[in-house]
């Protein structure tokens, strides 16, 4: 008896930044494991669902520049989040819709039009190997696949069959994963699909800050000018951290700060004065005060946020 061979999906153009992403690795940090998984989990999460995967399967997450992929067999896809140009063998197709894709033809996402990271989900998810039950590249640590180059193959998985976060097999658990998911969990594409509200990208990113653990670290005027001033999104931000610009941070202490835990949101305060908030691919400690911290349901805006948009941190 033979097997079916699996599909792949060859990479023709990576852009900028592609990387493969799904719900991350939380619960690691403890061995000093971050978390990755998509920056805008919500725009991914809604990708996957308009092609019926479960809202953790693995997904494209394509940065600024987009990218054009070639599956080998026919499959059902979207792109969304950044608002963009998509087409199918240079013909113009819906963004933000399922689309059907032939084997063999180009599917691309062009250059983001409004935002700044756009997702490609497929019907049946993807499935290179994961890593600590995850399947997202984590550009910090180097885990999970690397980023997409053209010419790489990325397996697709099966829609007939559920897909998603891998989890581990044992006594704990079945290790059917079909056992391990409702009847709403099970891919393939939906019977139909209307308009979806896909959020846009923000004209001026608000990010709500709970204080501490280390905002005595600061003078007095250096947190009202934290929670009052206005900040720009620096080009040079990345999935590790997004970078500010806009007015330093008085310290009210300068000594070393031995090496603590962060977390995702932290927002780390480096020599030069100018807030970092963490993403998801951060370090897991730090040596710089962290004068804070935004709650992960609030980031999604940060991965979408262009270089220049206005940035205020306010009181939570």
């Amino acid at each position: 008896m033979t097997s079916t061979p699996a599909a792949y999906l060859h990479v023709v153009r990576s852009g900028a930044l592609t990387t493969v992403q799904d719900a991350g690795r939380p619960g690691w940090a403890h061995l000093g494991v971050g978390r990755s998984g998509a920056l805008d989990a919500p725009a991914a999460r809604l990708a996957n669902r308009l092609v019926g995967n479960p809202p953790g399967a693995a997904v494209l997450e394509t940065t600024l520049t987009g990218c054009a992929v070639r599956p080998d067999r026919p499959v059902v896809a979207v792109v969304g989040g950044a608002g963009c140009p998509v087409r199918v063998d240079g013909r113009p197709v819906a963004w933000g819709e399922p689309v059907r894709v032939p084997a063999g033809a180009v599917l691309e996402a062009g250059p983001a039009v409004t935002g700044l990271r756009s997702y490609l989900a497929f019907a049946g998810g993807l499935e290179p190997d994961a890593v600590l039950g995850s399947r997202s590249a984590d550009l910090l640590s180097g885990l999970g696949p690397a980023p997409l180059g053209a010419g790489d193959t990325v397996p697709l998985g099966d829609p007939a069959k559920p897909t998603g976060r891998v989890e581990s097999s044992g006594p704990a658990g079945p290790s059917d994963p079909a056992k391990r998911r409702g009847p709403a969990e099970r891919c393939g594409p939906p019977a139909a699909a209307g308009p979806v509200p896909w959020p846009g990208a923000p004209v001026e990113l608000v990010l709500p800050v709970h204080l501490g653990p280390r905002h005595d670290w600061f003078t007095a005027p250096a947190l009202r000018t934290f929670l009052t001033a206005d900040y720009r999104v620096s080009p040079h931000s990345s999935r590790i951290g997004l970078r500010t610009e806009g007015p330093a941070l008085e310290r009210s202490r300068t000594e070393e700060l031995p090496s603590e835990g962060v977390v995702l949101g932290a927002i780390q305060v480096p020599p030069d004065g100018r807030p970092v908030v963490f993403l998801h691919d951060h370090p897991t400690t730090g040596g710089y005060p962290v004068v804070g911290v935004v709650a992960e349901r609030a980031l999604a805006g940060a991965a979408q946020a262009v270089p220049g948009t206005r940035l205020r941190f306010v009181r939570a």
